[in-house]
């Protein structure tokens, strides 16, 4: 029963992921969305596709240990040290994170990028104050 829901539901991923291959070439031939717009999804459809495929694999017992793979895609989860296949990306620091650490952590760094961002903009301001003054100063002698 499992193996049907499994073979049923990657069926449908493929379906869908064809769904929105035409809706992308669709919207890009009439000039919905810009082409680099239509570039940047077409990327991210070309991601899905390589993940379905290695789910795919996963599923049909191929690729590197296959058993080990298949079972934690049965199981639902990472059982007896085996790891997620969808968190071989995630960086150390966000790993083990809820949704809500992960805002958090998120609302952080834009918080620090934004006062990064304020101090550089208070130096742009007294270097242009400054090259005002010079400016000033160099039609005076002038």
């Amino acid at each position: 029963q499992l193996n049907v829901v499994l073979r049923s539901s990657l069926q449908n991923l493929r379906e869908k992921i064809d769904q929105l291959k035409d809706l992308l070439l669709r919207a890009v031939s009439t000039h919905q969305i810009t082409q680099l717009e239509g570039d940047r999804r077409q990327t991210l459809v070309d991601d899905l596709l390589t993940r379905h495929k290695q789910l795919q694999a996963s599923y049909k017992n191929e690729g590197p240990e296959p058993d080990v793979i298949r079972s934690s895609l049965m199981t639902g989860g990472a059982k007896r040290g085996v790891t997620n296949p969808w968190l071989l990306e995630e960086s150390e620091e966000t790993r083990g994170l809820g949704f809500d650490d992960l805002r958090q952590q998120q609302r952080r760094i834009i918080e620090e990028q934004d006062a990064g961002l304020d101090a550089l903009s208070s130096i742009i301001s007294r270097q242009k104050q400054m090259g005002q003054e010079i400016g000033n100063e160099l039609d005076e002698q002038n």
